[in-house]
Parts: C-alpha cells; sequence; structure tokens
C-alpha cells in the first residue's frame, strides 16, 4: 500500500469526525484533535541539533519532542538532517514511528533563488527543491517549505519564480508531496508577492505557510500589516503554519496578538498542522512549551 493509498484507507476506517479528505485537494487526512494538530520545529532548538557542534542528533528529535512536549509532530530543518541517503532516511522512519510521531513539513533551502536571471542557478534550486521531495517522501512527510532565497543584484521575479515553481510543484503533485511558501525573508518573501506567485502556478499542489510574526519585522513593528499579510496568506494555506508570539529583530522584540492569529486562522477555515517556531532570545524549551499550551487554549 503506497501512501496515498494509506492516508485514504485511514481517513475511511477512522470516519469523518476524526480526519478529513477533500479529493479535490492533494491527499492528506488532518487530524481534528487540537493536541494533533500540533508540531515542534527543529529549528528553535538549532543549538542542540547543530551538525558541528550540537549534542543531540536529529534521529533522537522525534523521542525528545514527545518527551518534553506531549505533541505527535515534528518539522526537521532540511540543515538538520545529517544525511539524505536512503539507508540514513529509514533510520529516520524508524526513530519516528517508535516514538510514535510524524513529521508534518520539511523547510528546505535550495542553494539558489528561484527567481534568478541566471538560468544554472535557478535550475540549481529546481534540482535541489525536487530531491527534496523525495526525501520528503522517504519520511512520510506531507510537505516541503521552499525558500525563495534572495537573488543576488535582482529583485524578486514573480513570472521566474513561478516558472521554477510549477516545475517542482509539478513533481510534488506526482509524489503527493505539497509544496508551501513562508512569508520568511523581508526582502524576497513579502507574503503578497508569494501570494502573487501562488496565484500564476495555479496549482493545489502550491500552498502559502503563514508565519504569525514574520511580517511583523518587514514592517518595523507595524502590526496591522502584519495580521493583514497572515490573513492573506491563510486565504491560500492548506496544511502547515508557524505558530510564534514574538520575533526578533536585532535587539528589538515584536509581539504577537495570538487570540487575534489563531481566529484569523478558523475565520479562514484552516484545518492543517501548527508548527511551534520558537524565535527570540530565552529558553527554547520554555519558549515552546509557551506555545504548545496556548495553542491548546486557542483550538479547543
Amino acid at each position: 500500500m503506497n501512501r496515498r493509498q494509506f492516508l485514504q484507507s485511514s481517513a475511511l476506517a477512522l470516519g469523518a469526525s476524526a480526519l478529513h479528505v477533500d479529493a479535490a485537494e492533494p491527499h492528506i487526512a488532518f487530524p481534528t484533535d487540537a493536541r494533533a494538530r500540533l508540531a515542534v520545529a527543529s529549528y528553535p532548538f538549532h543549538k542542540l541539533v547543530n551538525l558541528k557542534t550540537g549534542t543531540m542528533k536529529l534521529i533522537d528529535f522525534p523521542a525528545f519532542v514527545s518527551e518534553r512536549f506531549s505533541v505527535p509532530g515534528i518539522e526537521p530543518l532540511s540543515g538538520h538532517f545529517p544525511s539524505t541517503e536512503a539507508e540514513y532516511l529509514r533510520e529516520f522512519r524508524l526513530a519516528l514511528n517508535t516514538a510514535k510521531m510524524h513529521v508534518v513539513n520539511i523547510p528546505v533551502s535550495p542553494g539558489g533563488s528561484v527567481y534568478d536571471p541566471d538560468d544554472a542557478k535557478r535550475q540549481l534550486a529546481v534540482k535541489t527543491a525536487k530531491q527534496w521531495v523525495d526525501v520528503a517522501l522517504a519520511i512520510d512527510s506531507p510537505s516541503l517549505r521552499v525558500s525563495i532565497q534572495r537573488a543576488h543584484g535582482a529583485k524578486p521575479n514573480a513570472a521566474r519564480a513561478a516558472e521554477s515553481l510549477k516545475t517542482i510543484t509539478g513533481y510534488g503533485e506526482q509524489k503527493n508531496v505539497v509544496i508551501n511558501l513562508e512569508n520568511d525573508d523581508a526582502k524576497s518573501e513579502d507574503a503578497f508577492f508569494l501570494i502573487d506567485v501562488i496565484k500564476r502556478v495555479g496549482s493545489p499542489y502550491l500552498r502559502a505557510l503563514p508565519d504569525f510574526g514574520n511580517s511583523i519585522v518587514e514592517k518595523h513593528g507595524d502590526t496591522a500589516f502584519n495580521y493583514a499579510a497572515v490573513k492573506a496568506m491563510f486565504a491560500h494555506a492548506y496544511n502547515i503554519s508557524h505558530v510564534k508570539a514574538a520575533e526578533s529583530s536585532g535587539p528589538k522584540l515584536y509581539h504577537v496578538d495570538l487570540a487575534k492569529t489563531f481566529e484569523i486562522a478558523k475565520q479562514a477555515g484552516f484545518r492543517g498542522y501548527y508548527s511551534m517556531e520558537f524565535d527570540q532570545e530565552g529558553d527554547p524549551l520554555a519558549g515552546t512549551k509557551f506555545l504548545v499550551e496556548q495553542s491548546l487554549k486557542y483550538l479547543a
């Protein structure tokens, strides 16, 4: 039984009240229980799982999250994988199964910009992203977040980005892996630029990944802009969002209204996963625990 068949049979077995599968959408079955919708990103723990200086191997991260936060999902950053060889991915999949955990998304930096005017650099980004689609399939991740990295000396170009992402998204569709774009980098990933790209591609397999706080940095603390950006992103989201209560920008810390942002997601009909991404100074353990508690409160 392949991944798509497994998800469909699981939905039938558990019933419509437990899982949602929409034939018009990618074949991903979402839980409706609040805790089951939560995950923890490896990014806040980058010092812990750093490939050179960290004290924890990524393969131990699923058990760590299960023990410390009692949520079933993780979101491992591509840069935290020590290998993408088949043997390692089988071992990682086994570690997930042993801990009774699963991956909800893989944030990927493709090593080039999908809008770079240099065709070779653009094709490198496409090739790398497609390789990570295969990684996602191997560890049963429903999606990737493909970063739209900056291109040296070139302004963001929606037409070129869309051309590249059509290829990536088409490959993802073949494997039932959704491609997500996140309002992350203030220069190259403005929320409304991403939405333009998503509309140009016009595929249900290219979606928005709304980050609760990143857009507040873009306009130096403009909360109205942040919530407008988040609302626009949720209108195009499908399976993953990043939860944070604040976002750091140098010495400044901008706060997010969690109640307001969860209400935006609810009004948009978002049924996917929420990944905790603590991104400020302080203890990521305590910060992530707070985000889990608040998410459960607002999803109740």
